[in-house]
């Protein structure tokens, strides 16, 4: 991802859905360096911003529902929320929260493609996202992991206008002529339960370190650091209460 700043129909935001929100803070603390702040409003229902330095980059947030999995969510910058989801249901989609206004900060909605892949549309107001992005420690690409590639690619491209430059193996998204993101076929390197997701990638100074840092700090390598041809480092790592999220080289393209 090349993009400085959020910007129409491009990634803006990576909040994370937690059963231990005080584990979560230990964890992303000791590996990103990320500061926590909580918000202390009631009604904020413990939403936490994740800053390094004075840039917010992530969230973090109890779970709200019994049914909410454990896991990151990616949500993408919208000028209108309403018309936005109106798209999204015009594509085969499904609004299943929203929209609705998140105190002055701004719009946003919950959204399913047809492939069954969970995301977030965001219209902004007083908050326009992540404040940091490549830099180590900061979202620096976003990846779609579905069974159904063809229809997700269709989808995406109505609702987004995304580009879409496609190869034997792996399909990465754009806008404006910069890859942001991509999208992998599960195929049968998934277990049959694990539903079609997104998933962030942050970018860090170490793959390999980071790693056994995660290790150290109770979680989990579920992909080890490995080099893809003509592409970045990365490695795909597990936080101690379930959640997957991946890391690249800052710097790498991807």
């Amino acid at each position: 991802m090349t993009f400085d700043k959020p910007v129409p129909g491009g990634p803006c935001w990576a909040e994370l859905g937690t059963s231990d929100l005080e584990g979560a803070k230990r964890f992303y603390t000791d590996l990103f360096g990320w500061r926590p702040e909580t918000d202390p409003r009631e009604e904020a229902g413990g939403y936490t911003m994740a800053r390094l330095g004075d840039a917010a980059v992530a969230a973090l947030s109890p779970l709200y529902q019994e049914s909410q999995p454990v896991a990151w969510n990616v949500s993408f910058a919208v000028p209108d929320a309403d018309a936005a989801a109106r798209k999204v249901e015009e594509a085969g989609g499904t609004i299943v929260l929203g929209p609705m206004d998140v105190f002055d900060a701004g719009r946003f909605a919950v959204a399913f493609d047809p492939t069954g892949a969970a995301f977030q549309l965001w219209q902004a107001r007083a908050f326009p996202g992540a404040g940091l992005f490549n830099a180590p420690g900061s979202l620096g690409w976003v990846e779609l992991a579905t069974r159904e590639t063809d229809r997700a690619r269709d989808f995406y491209t109505t609702v987004f206008g995304w580009s879409v430059n496609a190869s034997e193996w792996y399909t990465q998204w754009g806008l404006g002529g910069e890859d942001f993101g991509g999208m992998a076929d599960m195929g049968d390197r998934f277990p049959p339960e694990v539903p079609p997701h997104w998933m962030p990638y942050f970018a860090v100074e170490d793959v390999d370190a980071t790693a056994q840092v995660a290790v150290g700090a109770g979680g989990q390598v579920v992909v080890e650091p490995a080099t893809v041809p003509d592409g970045p480092r990365i490695a795909v790592l597990r936080d101690p209460q379930g959640a997957t999220f991946g890391v690249h080289r800052a710097g790498d393209e991807g």
